[in-house]
C-alpha cells in the first residue's frame, strides 16, 4: 500500500525512489543518497492529527518555521500560496522579498510538490524538488518529505547535505510540535532520533 501511494504521488517515478521513501519511514530522517551531482534528503514525522489538519498547518510556515533560519530574522514574514505557481515567500524589512520555493503541485491533504533551493542553495547552481506526502496513519498522519537536489556548487558538497538535513529535520519536528502541543519551540527529547 505505501509503495503504491508513493509511486502514484511521484507520478510514475522509478521503483528505486519509492524504495528510498519506504526506507525513510524506518530510518526517520537522513541523507539517503549522495552522488557527485546531487543528493537526497528524506524525513518522516508521525503526527497525531489527520492529514487535512497537518496540510493546513504546513502551508502556514509563519507559525512553525524557525526564525533563526530565515533571511528576515522572523518567520512571521513567511507566506505560502498553496496552488500551482504559488510562492513560498518571505518579505524583508527593507521592502524586499525572497522566493524560497514555487508550488508545482498542490493536492490538499494529500501532497505538495515544491521546486527551488532553500537557504544557501539559492546562491549556487543547484535546484531541488521537495515532495511532501500527507499519508494517513490510523487517526494520524505520516508526513513523508523527500528533498532531491542537484547541480553545481563551488568546492563540492562537503558537509552541506548533513547540515541541510539537520535544518530540515528541525523544521518538520517544529511543525509536529505545533500541531500536537500548540508550541513549535518544544525541543526534541534527548535520545529520540531526528
Amino acid at each position: 500500500m505505501r509503495s503504491e501511494t508513493i509511486r502514484s504521488v511521484l507520478g510514475g517515478a522509478s521503483l528505486a525512489i519509492a524504495l528510498i521513501s519506504l526506507q525513510s519511514a524506518s530510518c526517520h530522517a537522513g541523507v539517503v543518497d549522495q552522488q557527485a551531482n546531487g543528493f537526497s534528503l528524506q524525513h518522516t514525522e508521525t503526527i497525531n492529527a489527520p492529514p487535512d489538519k497537518v496540510y493546513a498547518a504546513f502551508i502556514d510556515p509563519s507559525k512553525w518555521w524557525d526564525s533563526a533560519h530565515t533571511l528576515s530574522g522572523d518567520a512571521k514574514n513567511m507566506t505560502f500560496d498553496a496552488r500551482a505557481g504559488g510562492c513560498w515567500c518571505e518579505t524583508l524589512k527593507n521592502g524586499g522579498s525572497v522566493l524560497h520555493m514555487t508550488v508545482v503541485l498542490a493536492d490538499p491533504g494529500k501532497v505538495l510538490r515544491l521546486h527551488g533551493g532553500l537557504g544557501p542553495f539559492q546562491s549556487t547552481g543547484m535546484e531541488g524538488t521537495m515532495n511532501i506526502v500527507f499519508e494517513p496513519k490510523g487517526s494520524g498522519t505520516n508526513l513523508v518529505v523527500a528533498y532531491n537536489l542537484g547541480g553545481y556548487i563551488w568546492g563540492g558538497y562537503q558537509s552541506l547535505p548533513k547540515t541541510a538535513d539537520g535544518v530540515l529535520g528541525l523544521q518538520f519536528y517544529r511543525l509536529k510540535q505545533l500541531i500536537e502541543t500548540g508550541s513549535a519551540s518544544t525541543p526534541r527529547p534527548k535520545g529520540e532520533q531526528p
